[in-house]
C-alpha cells in the first residue's frame, strides 16, 4: 500500500539512508526521486544474515554475503539505485556532525529547488521510470 502512494505523490520525495536501510522500509524508499546516502550507511531490501541463511542456510557467512549483495553508498550510486553519497569524516559522522550536515542541506536544498521546478505529471513519470529501471540494473 505504501509503495502505491509514494509513486502516485504529486509532491517531490527525497530519501536519506543515515545509517542502515533495510527490508520492506528500503523498497519504500527506492521510490524516492533522489535517494541520498551516508558514505558508510548500508542500503538493502535484506539484511547480510538473512541473505546468508537464505542462500547458504548459515548466518555467519554474512560478510561475505554483504560483498556480493552490493549494498554499500559506493555500490549502489553506481548501479542508479542511489543519486548521492554525502561523505563522512574519518572517524564517523558523530566527529564532525555539522560538517556532515551541512553537506546535506546544501545537496537537499539544491534537489528539492531542481524537483519543485517539474511539472507533477513529469515528476512521476521519471520515478515510476527511475523504479522500473532499478530492475534492469
Amino acid at each position: 500500500m505504501s509503495l502505491m502512494t509514494f509513486m502516485e505523490l504529486t509532491v517531490p520525495i527525497i530519501a536519506v539512508v543515515i545509517g542502515e536501510g533495510g527490508s520492506g522500509g528500503a523498497l519504500a524508499l527506492s521510490i524516492a526521486d533522489r535517494i541520498m546516502m551516508l558514505e558508510h550507511s548500508i542500503y538493502s531490501v535484506l539484511s547480510p544474515e538473512g541473505f546468508a541463511s537464505i542462500l547458504w542456510k548459515d548466518a555467519t557467512r554474512a560478510k561475505e554475503a554483504a560483498k556480493l549483495m552490493k549494498l554499500t553508498a559506493v555500490d549502489l550510486k553506481e548501479f542508479g539505485v542511489i543519486d548521492y553519497i554525502i561523505k563522512e569524516p574519518v572517524g564517523g559522522i558523530h566527529t564532525q556532525v555539522e560538517f556532515v550536515m551541512t553537506q546535506l542541506g546544501e545537496v537537499l536544498h539544491k534537489e528539492l529547488k531542481r524537483l519543485m521546478k517539474q511539472e507533477k505529471d513529469i515528476l512521476l513519470q521519471q520515478r515510476y521510470d527511475k523504479f522500473r529501471g532499478m530492475a534492469i540494473n
